[in-house]
């Protein structure tokens, strides 16, 4: 089906239609997560956002090959040019190779993510597999003028490049407010410029992690991997590079400037950014020690949770804000996603409850006409998924309706109703239908059960033991089902 796609490109700072470089084809870069340390919720809100967009664009009819790297060397401390690997320090502490505390995470790490429903990439590469690259990626920055030795370590020109191009397009900085901010940084004694960026660091003895290079035995640095790795999945030219709003400075911008430097053009034509989640208006991250793992989410193993969270209620909370928008958690944030969510599945549920008329009501056939494209216009807004969610409640109010029997529907407008609600909150937005962990014959045969209760309640009122028929209804209100005496029979739903 043909749509006009729109998402936000960061570096043009507006929205743009998206149109592929090689369609039907489509090149899309993930910046994933460094693996010294379990997920938590600031990585599950990259990874759910563009599992969407990858969701999305392959229902649209693309053919995607999505790359999402893992980083497991060169990551130093405080995103710096000095100081220790964020995974060989994690090594040290816990008397472990690196490679056992790389391996360790990454596992946890996928793990989380398929507790979340996310899809795996199509390629999934590692920083420390592709050092070959990495150098070949550093020659062609120093032939070209834009980087030069100091100490046996290889930093990017940066004042060299601003000359011929322009440093700061992503971010909206230029140079002389990074060298400025950056006066701070250890170990700019062997730099040019503040400004400048490790390409290539030569390791101290103490450094684990190493590879012999033409210029001293050391590693690549952080910024080399992204570009070395899209080029070589994606080609010089691909389509998105997507990645936290925290990854725009420096990371990206120096990915950019690496690009331009060693084949003399960007490599992306849309760069994508989701924002943070906060805690108490601060960014949730590891550095900061204010993070909650995804694990303390589904165990409720912290201070902050009054309770355990499903996988599932943590993608609902991050849907039900705009990417680009900031999410402050709270408990009570997570408990209203939960009851949204409880809502939007019980409406589905309830679908095979409905007893189709003849014809649909004018107003119902209205609304299931135009529900598909109302779907879509919001997903086609850069991703609106609070949106899309809103137009389904507003589907299961409309099925709420029809169960109370104050509206009609048609079969053919009940498979569209169902059709339309299945394809956008399970296939795109990515939740499960199945919350309890259970199998759907596990639910159906719940249902069976609660009608079953619910056929000794109708006898006991045909024999007028009101006494029994009440003390069924209210033990299974007790129990949180609502029980409704229509005239056609007696209908309910578990509310949760």
């Amino acid at each position: 089906m043909e749509q006009n796609f729109l998402i936000y490109n960061t570096l043009t700072r507006r929205k743009e239609r998206f149109e592929p470089l090689h369609a039907p084809n489509v090149g899309m870069y993930v910046c994933g997560p460094t693996v010294y340390g379990d997920p938590h919720l600031g990585h599950a809100r990259p990874a759910i956002t563009f599992d969407v967009l990858f969701r999305y664009l392959k229902h649209l009819g693309y053919k995607v090959r999505y790359v999402r790297n893992i980083t497991d060397v060169g990551h130093l401390e405080h995103d710096a040019d000095e100081g220790e690997d964020k995974i060989e320090k994690k090594a040290r502490l816990e008397q472990l190779e690196p490679m056992e505390i790389a391996q360790y995470y990454t596992n946890r790490y996928h793990d989380a993510m398929a507790a979340l429903n996310v899809l795996p990439p199509s390629i999934e590469p590692h920083a420390t597999g592709h050092i070959i690259e990495q150098e070949e990626l550093v020659k062609q920055i120093i032939d070209n003028g834009y980087a030069y030795e100091s100490n046996g370590s290889i930093y990017f020109d940066t004042a060299k490049y601003n000359k011929d191009h322009k440093y700061g397009i992503l971010s909206g900085r230029n140079l002389d407010d990074v060298k400025d901010a950056s006066r701070q940084l250890d170990g700019v004694g062997e730099k040019r410029n503040q400004a400048d960026f490790a390409l290539w660091k030569k390791a101290q003895p103490e450094h684990i992690m190493r590879w012999p290079s033409p210029w001293s035995d050391g590693f690549p640095g952080w910024h080399c991997e992204c570009t070395a790795m899209g080029r070589k999945y994606l080609g010089e030219h691909f389509d998105i590079h997507g990645g936290g709003m925290d990854l725009v400075f420096p990371h990206h911008e120096c990915e950019i400037a690496q690009a331009v430097a060693s084949q003399g053009s960007q490599m992306v034509k849309y760069w994508m950014h989701n924002n943070m989640i906060t805690i108490n208006g601060q960014k949730m991250g590891k550095s900061l020690g204010n993070f909650i793992t995804l694990e303390q989410f589904f165990k409720g193993e912290h201070k902050l949770l009054s309770k355990a969270y499903s996988p599932m209620t943590i993608r609902f909370f991050i849907l039900s804000a705009h990417y680009r928008g900031t999410v402050d958690f709270s408990d009570e944030a997570l408990q209203a996603s939960e009851k949204g969510l409880a809502r939007l599945l019980t409406g589905i549920a309830d679908l095979k409850r409905i007893k189709p008329s003849a014809e649909s009501d004018a107003q119902v056939k209205e609304f299931v006409a135009a529900l598909r494209q109302k779907c879509y216009d919001a997903m086609n807004d850069d991703m609106q998924t609070p949106v899309v969610i809103s137009i389904l409640f507003e589907a299961c109010h409309l099925i709420n309706t029809i169960i109370d029997h104050k509206a009609a529907i048609s079969a053919a407008d009940a498979t569209e109703l169902e059709t339309v609600m299945r394809l956008f909150a399970f296939d795109i937005l990515g939740l499960r239908e199945a919350e309890s962990g259970g199998s759907k014959e596990r639910e159906e045969a719940f249902g069976k059960v609660v009608d079953m209760v619910l056929d000794l309640r109708a006898k006991a009122k045909a024999a007028k033991d009101w006494a029994t028929s009440d003390r069924i209804r209210d033990d299974l209100a007790a129990a949180g089902f609502e029980v409704k005496d229509t005239k056609d029979g007696c209908v309910w739903r578990l509310d949760i």
